[in-house]
């Protein structure tokens, strides 16, 4: 008995999770994913080592948020792999999840989907999409009730919180309890692009009182990074641009921050900043910020709001001590709480009862 995933792309941050579940799901796992679309700027450097990988030949029609996506070979790969459990993303973009799952559903074998949930998406075709799953996998409390707003059963909807870092076998980083060395360092880790608002952040940044004021390192590499350097030039020299980091030097860089922010779309390196005890500002977005930003150790700011993001940065650097402590509560959530191995969990229960026919359309 094996288990197949389709995925458009296998980014490489999702690559620890994929090998993780080729171990614990039922039979291994075949991997099925194809290239991103050019200007996408998706790392695809590292592969699975564990789960068995098969190229999909993505076809894209349209482009930017309009896009779809057609996979040409994807019943040949099902036919060749002959998976007993298929998981797929649940994304109305993607054309060839309803044929992948007819196949399924005709060898009366069941099918999950995983996503965020139905964003503003409704109506007729909405529940037609739906009925193409057995259950789902959403990534937040919030994915869930849109989910069973749409109709979908409660019973058959799993959260798997959305992680990018195993649990964390190492101590806490240990930080000054009390003060800063130096000017204290507001992190963001992610790619360059117009959606992540760092142009809001180096704003907040040069707002605050001089006393306050932070370094601010950026990390990550895209597009508009020639656009950033030069508004940064002006609006909050403070900034340094460091370019792609990975591993330990990734690591290095988020032992030696003091705050972390994403003041725009996205959220993965939420999770790996909290591994470092980081406290967190993050701008709500998708909802699955609120499973990880919590009062306790963070704080959620509205999307675009320059005063809200500012004044959120001084309310957080103003007390050392308070951060140290939301910092250790980061750190405490992704150890216990949210972490690969948690959401890996949720995978395989997710399998086992649809596998035992529990959870069926």
């Amino acid at each position: 008995m094996s288990t197949g995933l389709m995925q458009r792309v296998c980014a490489g941050y999702r690559v620890p999770l994929f090998d993780i579940l080729a171990e614990t799901l039922p039979g291994g796992l075949s991997l099925y994913a194809g290239d991103p679309r050019p200007d996408e700027m998706i790392d695809q450097s590292r592969k699975p080592q564990k789960a068995a990988f098969y190229h999909a030949r993505n076809r894209h029609l349209f482009s930017g948020r309009f896009y779809l996506c057609i996979q040409q070979d994807v019943l040949d790969w099902l036919g060749e792999t002959d998976p007993q459990l298929l998981i797929m993303e649940a994304n109305m973009r993607y054309l060839s999840n309803a044929s992948a799952a007819h196949w399924m559903h005709g060898k009366d074998r069941p099918v999950i989907g995983w996503g965020l949930g139905t964003g503003s998406t409704g109506g007729l075709m909405l529940k037609r999409h739906l009925r193409l799953f057995d259950a789902l996998i959403t990534y937040s409390s919030a994915g869930k009730q849109s989910y069973m707003a749409a109709g979908f059963p409660e019973e058959r909807i799993f959260i798997a919180c959305n992680a990018a870092a195993p649990r964390p076998t190492r101590a806490m980083p240990i930080r000054p309890p009390d003060r800063y060395d130096g000017r204290p360092v507001v992190l963001y880790v992610g790619r360059l692009q117009a959606r992540k608002r760092l142009d809001l952040l180096m704003a907040a940044c040069a707002a605050q009182p001089e006393a306050l004021r932070p370094l601010l390192w950026i990390i990550g590499d895209g597009p508009i990074r020639g656009e950033l350097e030069e508004t940064a030039r002006s609006v909050y020299p403070q900034t340094e641009f460091f370019g792609a980091l990975y591993g330990d030097e990734l690591t290095a860089h988020f032992d030696r921050a003091d705050l972390f922010c994403l003041p725009g779309t996205g959220g993965l390196a939420l999770q790996q900043a909290m591994a470092s005890a980081l406290p967190l500002i993050a701008a709500e977005a998708d909802g699955t910020q609120a499973d990880l930003v919590r009062p306790g150790n963070g704080i959620q700011v509205t999307p675009g709001e320059l005063q809200e993001l500012s004044a959120a940065i001084t309310k957080m650097l103003a007390d050392p001590v308070k951060l140290r402590k939301m910092g250790a509560e980061s750190f405490r959530i992704v150890k216990e709480e949210i972490n690969l191995e948690a959401m890996a969990a949720v995978f395989a229960d997710a399998a086992d009862r649809v596998l035992e026919k529990g959870l069926r359309r």
